[in-house]
């Protein structure tokens, strides 16, 4: 398992932009699989964003592409969400996640081994 601490939410008006952070512990970072899930109040977890160890590959919710880009740096052990033209139902604790299993097993099941403990992040309308 890996040590995830999420950072860079915050309260912003519908239309901006924020770009929440997640940093790793651990040297084996870059064999991890990575996503983004949020939970809003009331609602179950569900999945934003994940990309592949490499950073090759990148998948998205229909609720964000286009809007939402995922990113990591292998070498400072970061993962990054650009969140651009936020809507109030992007309203949500995001939390990072990280695994060493198959990307796509990952998404649908969300069955990932170690987890962040969530940052805010609320869009005002």
């Amino acid at each position: 398992q890996v040590h995830l601490v999420e950072s860079g939410g915050g309260l912003v008006q519908a239309g901006g932009s924020l770009r929440l952070s997640c940093a790793a512990s651990g040297r084996t970072f870059s064999r991890y699989a990575m996503g983004w899930f949020r939970q809003a109040p009331g609602k179950e977890r569900e999945f934003v964003a994940a990309i592949s160890w490499s950073g090759s590959s990148t998948y998205f919710s229909g609720a964000v592409k286009g809007r939402f880009t995922i990113s990591r740096d292998n070498a400072k052990n970061t993962l990054y969400l650009q969140m651009n033209r936020l809507k109030p139902e992007d309203t949500a604790v995001y939390y990072c996640a990280a695994d060493a299993s198959d990307i796509v097993v990952l998404i649908t099941t969300g069955d990932f081994s170690s987890w962040g403990q969530g940052t805010q992040v609320t869009v005002s309308s």
